[in-house]
């Protein structure tokens, strides 16, 4: 297994930009809204802070060493940031997801030579985490278990990287941070970072407004086995966003903004104009996670015509 400073991949890893949204937020100016496009990691993806010092923290205390398996859980994301590492470092890595994980999702792990294991779909991701957690329990001194859930180095990544790009790059004039919440660490590793630098920002946290949505990699904290890191007293609001009203944005991310990106971060963006529709004034961040590329076999892009489902302007 290669060392962590023998990689120049895991160098590449954050201070992506940070973009103004224009047209979609028109109705909310004066106040400034941004999104982090975190598809300008490696892996194209925000799990990649995370992914990244999940692995290094691991192999520093020595839970992770060549002759293990890194296992987890994942929705994608995390599991593509795992896979990319893997193969960067010379180590093997087996992921547990649900079997209607998209088709592009798929075959990226396969490109990056990932052992996939699939579950129920109707589980969710509640079910691919049971199911890691009996193969880790089967075998523990075959696997390191990442857990990503629980693992506080998954919110530390946020504490350490991503709260200090926004503070940094928003020269501290933020004023609230919004992000969706899947394993929660993005939302509560730069929420606790910025509130030390500034104890009057306000951290709103979003989810699905059922367990139903399909909100790729968020979850419905009411009903989901909560993640360890998860801490719900670190929101100062909890907005829910509805699948519809995540991929009607999705599409307009794209027609009025130029942004390919993903449902979630449609999602993100309406969460964070719904708390600029609130302001007089203010400079309100999100987190975009990913780019559209992974999502471009989901249908809500087309109607049964193959036109767009969302009219243009």
């Amino acid at each position: 297994m290669a060392t962590m400073d023998a990689c120049d991949l895991c160098n590449c890893v954050g201070n992506t930009p940070l973009i103004r949204l224009g047209r979609v937020a028109s109705g909310v100016v004066p106040v400034e809204v941004y999104g982090k496009a975190e598809w300008f990691n490696p892996s194209g993806s925000v799990k990649d802070r995370a992914g990244l010092n999940i692995i290094r923290t691991a192999m520093a205390d020595g839970r992770l060493t060549p002759d293990k398996v890194l296992l987890d859980a994942t929705s994608g994301n995390m599991g593509i940031a795992y896979a990319m590492f893997a193969a960067a470092l010379g180590f093997r890595v087996k992921l547990v997801m649900p079997l209607n994980a998209s088709p592009e999702r798929k075959h990226i792990l396969r490109a990056y030579g990932a052992e996939m294991v699939f579950t129920d779909p109707m589980l969710g991701g509640t079910g691919a985490v049971r199911k890691a957690r009996e193969i880790a329990q089967s075998a523990p001194e075959a696997y390191f278990y990442a857990n990503q859930y629980d693992n506080d180095a998954n919110w530390r990544a946020h504490y350490s990287t991503t709260a200090e790009e926004i503070w940094r790059q928003t020269q501290g004039r933020i004023t609230h941070f919004v992000a969706g919440m899947g394993t929660s660490g993005t939302f509560v590793g730069t929420s606790r970072r910025l509130r030390e630098l500034n104890p009057a920002i306000q951290c709103i946290s979003l989810q699905p407004d059922s367990a139903m949505a399909a909100i790729e990699g968020w979850k419905y904290m009411p009903t989901a086995i909560l993640p360890k890191i998860y801490d719900p007293r670190i929101a100062n609001e909890n907005i829910e966003i509805s699948t519809e009203e995540a991929q009607e944005m999705t599409v307009r991310m794209a027609r009025e903004e130029g942004l390919f990106v993903s449902p979630s971060v449609g999602a993100a963006a309406s969460g964070a104009l719904r708390v600029a529709g609130k302001l007089g004034v203010g400079v309100v961040v999100t987190v975009f996670p990913d780019a559209g590329y992974k999502y471009m076999s989901d249908t809500y892009w087309d109607d049964a015509n193959g036109n767009t489902t969302v009219p243009r302007n």
